[in-house]
């Protein structure tokens, strides 16, 4: 029997638990606010990070790894960073435990194991990685460093939610170092467009590419570059961001280098991430009421391959054919699984298979190789189709793309019809309030502005869209002028 799911009518929120759950992505662990991701998701995730993985080492950037605590005294460095992550941080304060004297069997802290100085279990790395690069850069000739790592962080979040929001989450952080402000920025800039081409290209995500306003900017940066997804409900996505970091993190660990003049100067810094965070961002933006629905180019498999037959003599023969189609689609870099259990009917595999989002579904029969044809359903639109076993490899490679195709423009229709223009504060939060996704709309520039708009309509700014168009107008909060249009939304 099929696992009965929750309709994003019903309740949005439920429906994405039950997905991510009964999909066999993740599910909840011992400890509060962190989640196991599953097999089943954690290859998902693998497809993503190999794809990054790559496209960081085609624009030369070599992985590393840093350690995942922090001296205080190092976290303390940079004010900003600090203070905007003191109050998410997870500090070490004992190395040791010892059997309680008033309670046996239990264990207490030992209160003799103190340590000399308390480490912060790392929110991201740059207070470590800084403190490094002290000790590596001396010359220009130590410069660019181009440097990746791949890592778990932690955030004490109060409010949690599987994939969105956890305690501990995957990432990747790049730390790069540089000689000049201009080869930073066109680093930060490069890596905007890396993530988006990714968002759009592989999970077939549509993204806005754009900069943060100074109250949404990370910690400790001079500018933020942000990619923004709208999810089915109405809702931002924050997907990944790229920060200029100027030379702030420099200065705060005394980092300088001595430049073809031999003058001494600060080095210039970005970083950037995105997290397992995408992967909630992926089955809010593609899936529906009966599973997920994941894009091909990075689905843990593209096809399943369901036998339907009526004793041993059948299913010989059908073995003998998929095998031929297995080694078939092997070779052209399909992943294809052959479900050939005898465990659960087909029509159950159907159903299991759906809600798992695997894009293409090959049913074979008895019939069917009588007829030299097979039965190929989409999990995109849920079309079914006979077509002939001959170039059936050919068939599906172009099915694959039609449908990582298919997804994106789905995406991009959604999106494009819910960037709404306002003009008032009533239009503004009759939008949100009714047809929701983004609002562009005149903003005065203000960051007490800013604030007072959050907490009246619980959206905020999430970009300036890069080379937004500028456009005299007033603010919908004051009324006071403005030369452009933000985008708002309400965000997760």
């Amino acid at each position: 029997m099929a696992k009965e799911l929750m309709t994003r009518a019903q309740d949005y929120s439920q429906w994405y638990n039950d997905l991510i759950i009964k999909g066999d992505l993740a599910d909840y662990s011992a400890v509060r606010g962190c989640m196991v991701i599953k097999p089943y998701g954690y290859a998902l995730w693998e497809n993503m990070q190999q794809t990054l993985d790559k496209m960081f080492k085609d624009t030369g950037h070599q992985n590393a790894y840093f350690p995942l605590f922090v001296p205080k005294s190092l976290f303390e460095a940079e004010e900003k960073n600090a203070e905007g992550f003191a109050k998410e941080c997870a500090i070490v304060t004992h190395y040791r435990l010892k059997t309680d004297p008033n309670n046996k069997g239990k264990l207490m802290v030992d209160p003799e194991a103190k340590l000399e100085e308390e480490l912060i279990v790392r929110p991201t790395s740059e207070a470590i990685i800084w403190n490094t690069y002290k000790t590596w850069i001396q010359s220009y000739r130590d410069l660019p460093i181009l440097v990746n790592q791949w890592a778990n962080v932690v955030r004490w979040e109060m409010r949690t939610r599987l994939f969105l929001r956890t305690a501990e989450f995957l990432w990747q952080e790049g730390h790069t170092a540089h000689a000049t402000k201009e080869e930073a920025i066109a680093e930060t800039e490069m890596i905007l467009d890396l993530y988006a081409d990714f968002a759009e290209n592989w999970m077939a995500m549509p993204v806005i590419k754009g900069v943060k306003t100074p109250n949404e900017r990370f910690a400790g940066a001079e500018d933020t570059y942000c990619i923004e997804a709208l999810m089915q409900d109405g809702k931002a996505l924050q997907a990944g961001t790229s920060h200029f970091l100027g030379q702030n993190f420099a200065k705060a660990f005394d980092v300088k280098f001595s430049d073809k003049n031999n003058q001494l100067d600060y080095v210039w810094a970005t970083s950037w991430g995105v997290s397992t965070r995408l992967i909630g961002g992926l089955v809010m933006t593609h899936s529906d009421d009966q599973g997920l629905m994941l894009p091909p180019k990075i689905a843990p498999l593209q096809v399943v391959i369901v036998p339907i037959y009526k004793g041993e003599e059948q299913k010989a023969l059908i073995d003998v054919k998929v095998k031929e189609f297995v080694q078939s689609f092997k070779a052209a870099g399909i992943r294809v699984k052959y479900d050939d259990s005898d465990n659960q009917r087909p029509g159950w595999k159907f159903a299991e298979y759906e809600l798992k989002g695997v894009p293409v579904r090959i049913a074979i029969g008895a019939r069917d190789l009588e007829n030299n044809q097979v039965e190929i359903a989409r999990r995109d639109t849920k079309e079914k189709s006979s077509v002939s076993m001959d170039g059936l490899t050919n068939t599906v490679t172009a099915l694959l793309e039609e449908i990582q195709t298919n997804l994106f423009e789905r995406a991009k229709q959604y999106r494009d019809e819910h960037i709404t223009k306002a003009d008032t504060w009533d239009e503004f939060v009759k939008i949100l309030d009714t047809k929701a996704g983004f609002v562009s709309a005149h903003w005065d520039g203000s960051a007490d502005t800013e604030e007072k708009i959050k907490e009246l309509s619980k959206a905020t700014i999430r970009c300036i869209p890069l080379n937004n168009e500028q456009e005299a107008g007033t603010c919908i909060l004051t009324g006071n002028p403005s030369t452009q249009r933000v985008l708002f939304a309400r965000a997760y």
